[in-house]
């Protein structure tokens, strides 16, 4: 059976931390995309991330994404299901990964986010 992966509780989370993290493209976009899901959608599974890294890569980021508090991993059989932690997140630093959020879909073009398409495609509309 599988250890369940320890995260830090919402008041452990850093802002120092949480910015470092986030400074990284990949886990920019592993965060951008679970921000991005609709109604009824809380989390993806690992395997979903494919198209960004090799799972061993995106293994590394994941952990540091989770160490960090910007989201949960919830083990289920062999699977991993990622989610993130809006609500701890706004609790603890009110409207930051909205602001977050909102530059990495303006500047998608500028920083090449993968899996930030169509907000790249609108960036280049808006300019």
């Amino acid at each position: 059976m599988a250890r369940s992966p320890v995260h830090p509780a919402p008041e452990q989370i850093e802002l120092p931390m949480l910015l470092d993290c986030l400074s990284d493209p990949t886990r920019l976009v592993v965060v951008y995309r679970l921000a991005q899901l609709g109604p009824g959608e809380s989390e993806l599974q690992c395997g979903n991330f494919n198209a960004i890294g090799a799972k061993s890569n995106l293994t590394y980021h994941f952990a540091r994404l989770r160490e960090a508090g910007l989201i949960r991993t919830r083990v289920e059989g062999t699977g991993r299901y990622i989610s993130l932690r809006r609500n701890d997140l706004e609790t603890r630093f009110p409207g930051l990964l909205d602001s977050i959020l909102k530059a990495a879909a303006r500047d998608a073009v500028c920083v090449e986010l993968a899996g930030c398409g169509r907000a790249a495609a609108e960036g280049k509309k808006k300019r």
